[in-house]
């Protein structure tokens, strides 16, 4: 059985970032006056093959943790999406 995974990377809170920090100028400075802060991440979609969804959760959180997110400075979450196919 086929099953969609989400895994969102994000910085850890105390990693500074430039990127979301260069985002959050431009929207200030486009009109968005309320923007205090912005935190840029990554989101992959996976698709897994394994008999149960917990195994495909477990297989989601194995891949990134070692290759889709540097553990050092960056945290994840993994999210089981609807719609699993045989």
């Amino acid at each position: 059985m086929t099953h969609r995974i989400r895994v969102l990377v994000r910085l850890r809170p105390q990693i500074y970032d430039p990127q979301g920090e260069a985002i959050r100028r431009a929207l200030v400075g486009s009109g968005a006056d309320g923007v205090r802060s912005v935190r840029q991440g990554k989101m992959f979609e996976l698709e897994i093959t394994a008999s149960t969804t917990a195994e495909a959760e477990t297989k989601a959180r194995e891949v990134a943790g070692r290759v889709l997110a540097n553990p050092v400075l960056e945290d994840f979450t993994v999210e089981v999406l609807a719609g699993c196919s045989g």
